[in-house]
């Protein structure tokens, strides 16, 4: 396991405290990393970042708890992740709306299982196996306050375990959502894992991935098309990875020599940005393509000097009598990718009116 850095106490402490600094945006900075996985193969192939459609796919409440709504009355969902090396990882929903109160609740279940390890010894002898995993129990609700102005919160408690050493934490999103359904937009505001470890692997507290992020989205009147976009780490500017052995590529263009461009800036901001397009077809959209990509992940995974669709996402998703089935597939490195299915249901579709009694 990677050293790791400073604790994040909470979100308030990051935004209030004078002088933080933030590590750079790359793995082996923080614990519990597996939340920023998305939860469902159509977040996953919109560029693994959706936080501002508001519909009846319950998994968007997970990614912006301000999303959940009335329509995910007893959504049920269940998502799968194939990852490289037999990751697996996955998520179950279920979404439950209180009539009264006007609240959403919804409830969700994350797991990530690595797989099983060889246990050694001093001298590399294997004395035994080992396997290890996370898992992340989150519980949020939603409410529309105004007529456009919906709020939300999830609390997420979390539990990880590698070989003898476990840690457990919380963490807590907050999220608003503006729609002005005149012009078919909707504009969004989340912080993402506020929250600390509760213990720790060996004695020493370490940060979780908290973010905060802004998102955009726009269906078009007179085309089955809504495009997104997501401004990520809004909390801090500098997302480069500083690699003195690299040669970074003018944003959109690779092979071309940024030392001559002398733009870092516009790579920067480009990396802050996930950009996504959702094609709906058929009166009820039962038949959705979808597209994403995310700057900062294809010039983190890519190779230099070989092409590859790092950063590139796509997807499908279409209805089955009760059911509605996504698939995705996204390319995070040239050497893999991952596969991400996802099966949703909503349980109001398997009852039927009580029949009338005739007297």
């Amino acid at each position: 396991m990677k050293h790791l850095n400073t604790l994040l106490f909470s979100f308030f402490a990051i935004l209030t405290a004078p002088g933080v600094s933030h590590a750079q945006i790359n793995g082996g900075n923080h614990v519990f990393e597996f939340l920023n996985l998305p939860p469902s193969a159509r977040i996953a192939s919109l560029g693994g970042q959706l936080i501002s459609v508001s519909d009846d796919d319950v998994n968007l409440a997970f990614a912006n708890p301000a999303l959940a709504n009335a329509s995910m009355h007893q959504a049920l969902s269940f998502s799968h992740q194939f990852m490289p090396a037999g990751i697996n990882s996955g998520y179950a929903a279920f979404g439950y709306h209180l009539d009264k109160s006007n609240l959403t609740l919804h409830g969700g279940l994350r797991y990530i299982g690595y797989g099983t390890f060889d246990l050694t010894d001093a001298t590399d002898e294997v004395i035994g196996t080992f396997d290890a995993g996370e898992y992340a129990l989150t519980i949020g609700a939603g409410k529309q306050l105004y007529e456009k102005l919906s709020v939300g919160a999830n609390i997420r408690l979390i539990s990880s375990r590698f070989e003898s050493y476990n840690s457990l934490g919380v963490t807590a999103d907050l999220g608003a959502l503006y729609q002005d359904t005149a012009s078919l937009m909707s504009f969004s505001l989340l912080l993402r894992n506020a929250g600390t470890q509760l213990s720790s692997y060996a004695g020493t507290r370490q940060p979780v991935p908290f973010e905060m992020l802004v998102g955009m989205s726009k269906r078009l009147r007179h085309m089955p098309l809504r495009f997104s976009v997501t401004y990520r780490y809004l909390d801090r500017w500098n997302v480069l990875y500083d690699d003195p052995n690299s040669q970074e590529d003018l944003f959109f263009f690779p092979g071309s020599d940024s030392q001559n461009s002398g733009n870092d800036k516009i790579d920067n901001f480009a990396r802050h940005l996930v950009f996504s397009a959702e094609f709906l077809f058929g009166k009820k959209d039962n038949f959705r393509v979808r597209f994403g990509y995310d700057h900062l992940k294809r010039k983190e995974m890519s190779v230099n000097n070989l092409r590859s669709l790092a950063g590139f996402s796509f997807g499908l998703g279409f209805h089955i009598s009760r059911f509605r089935i996504d698939y995705s597939r996204t390319a995070n490195h040239l050497g893999a990718g991952i596969s991400h299915i996802t099966i949703s249901t909503n349980l109001k579709q398997f009852t039927r009116p009580a029949a009338g009694i005739v007297e």
